[in-house]
């Protein structure tokens, strides 16, 4: 049983990982599309990909469509984990 100190102890790890590296690592960060056509020019310099996609949306489209994707995979997750902890608490009071 998680108790209250607990969650509070995994929330402070949780935002110490995420706000940690934004203050202590420095470097670019690029996606990881970018990253493999950059290794794969860099193995095979020759190399054409075998089509082009059908569409390029614009820069704040792209970044609009892949905030949305987050936001309901987010969404699916809470869901799920909401369904669970339900369940369990349904279970105990039967």
């Amino acid at each position: 049983m998680i108790t209250r100190k607990m969650s509070v102890l995994i929330l402070i790890i949780v935002v110490l990982l995420a706000v940690l590296p934004l203050l202590f690592v420095n470097g670019e960060f690029g996606g990881a599309d970018g990253a493999a056509e950059e290794m794969i020019t860099e193995i095979q310099p020759a190399y054409e990909p075998w089509f082009s996609p059908l569409m390029e949306p614009p820069g704040e489209t792209e970044s609009m469509l892949f905030a949305l994707q987050a936001a309901i995979g987010a969404g699916f997750i809470g869901y799920a984990f909401g369904w669970f902890k339900g369940r369990a608490s349904k279970s105990k009071t039967l």
